[in-house]
């Protein structure tokens, strides 16, 4: 199908406006994708606190407008148009976002969402639009472009194989591709990842740097600790913009119950913080047989596994090197050093394997540290733009 041949006399375009809309919003991937190899639908609850906007963080300082399009009465698609400040400070340009966006196999009802998106944006004064983000550039980012039957992992989009060829059809182009590596634990991985001897941490030549766990009961201190080394860390990266503190506190929120001392690596040079990684739980490792909606039943045993972290997954977000000791040897060595610590990490915590996202393609140092262990990305996704 080519956009000549699009008939959009069946397709309408609604705005959401009531509860049942934002409820239909929230839900319609997983009617969308039901049956899709490769797909499991995330739970409800989560989607929600991305979505809804009186759970959302974005929305204390961010504005959105949310589209769903209905083929001949039917509901087809999804698209969010929204606004960052943070983002218009950090870019230094009119750039609006979409996100949310997911459909039916249907290149006119992927035109008509679009520019529905692309319409809001241009009346609120933004002349670019950037995407996908639900709802900013530190949440769920991208569309899936290989990976749809890898391991799904927590706030990893999935998207069908057709989406990104109906969205350059309309006219949007290549931004940038992000990449996740699956490493699985192991000793022929941690032999791969091998680093001489004389270069561990706490010995010889580094024995001023050591690191430590997550403090539980200061769980705000080191979620701030977080914050401020990965916005130190990315701030001159493509497409960065800074992680607020609400962000970070609702992140807390969510995440307390799961996370272990293990799960934090805070790396510290003469006691003051200089690299950081958080490692979360893999909660699709909980959820596949209890369903997106669960009953009082399944959240129970949702809530024994969480207790007794019966995770074999894992991902690592908010991995950040800080700037003092960015541009010398130290900070050339430290990725290598946080990785060693997650290897030995993993002798204690359960998981099997551990993603590694969202390596920009352009980041070459840090793909070619990871390709040493893994060759090839499992997931790959991307960010689209176009001038509006």
């Amino acid at each position: 199908m080519s956009l000549n041949s699009c008939s959009m006399n069946n397709i309408d375009i609604v705005p959401v406006q009531t509860k049942q809309q934002l409820k239909l919003f929230i839900q319609l991937p997983r009617l969308l994708y039901k049956g899709l190899s490769g797909y499991v639908p995330p739970l409800d609850w989560q989607e929600s606190s991305l979505l809804d906007p009186k759970k959302s963080a974005f929305f204390r300082y961010g504005s959105a407008k949310y589209f769903i399009a209905y083929k001949n009465h039917q509901p087809v698609g999804r698209i969010s148009a929204q606004i960052d400040p943070n983002a218009l400070r950090q870019w230094k340009e009119p750039v609006g976002l979409f996100g949310a966006l997911d459909t039916i196999d249907d290149l006119c009802v992927v035109k008509k969402l679009i520019d529905a998106a692309t319409k809001w944006l241009k009346h609120n004064g933004m002349e670019k639009i950037r995407g996908p983000y639900t709802l900013n550039a530190n949440s769920e980012i991208g569309i899936m472009i290989t990976g749809q039957n890898a391991l799904p992992t927590v706030a990893i989009p999935w998207h069908p194989t057709w989406l990104h060829h109906h969205i350059e059809a309309v006219g949007l182009e290549k931004a940038m591709d992000l990449l996740s590596y699956q490493m699985k634990f192991g000793p022929q991985a941690k032999q791969a990842h091998k680093i001489p001897a004389g270069l561990k941490m706490g010995c010889g030549k580094l024995g001023n740097i050591t690191t430590r766990k997550l403090n539980t009961k200061e769980i705000a201190r080191d979620g701030e600790i977080l914050r401020q080394l990965y916005n130190d860390a990315w701030h001159d990266t493509w497409g960065f913009v800074p992680l607020t503190s609400i962000e970070m506190s609702v992140l807390i929120k969510d995440l307390k119950s799961m996370l272990k001392p293990d799960n934090f690596v805070l790396v510290e040079q003469n006691y003051i913080p200089v690299a950081v990684a958080l490692v979360i739980p893999n909660i699709y490792d909980l959820i596949i047989d209890i369903g997106p909606d669960p009953s009082l039943l399944g959240y129970s045993k949702l809530i024994y596994r969480i207790l007794r972290h019966q995770f074999h997954s894992a991902r690592v977000i908010l991995l950040g090197i800080s700037g003092s000791i960015r541009d010398t040897a130290l900070g050339a060595l430290m990725p290598s050093l946080v990785i060693s610590e997650l290897f030995e990490r993993g002798e204690v915590l359960p998981y099997k394997t551990i993603e590694l996202g969202w390596i920009l393609e352009t980041n070459h140092g840090m793909r070619n540290l990871i390709e040493r262990i893994v060759p090839e990305p499992n997931k790959i996704h991307r960010m689209y733009e176009m001038k509006i």
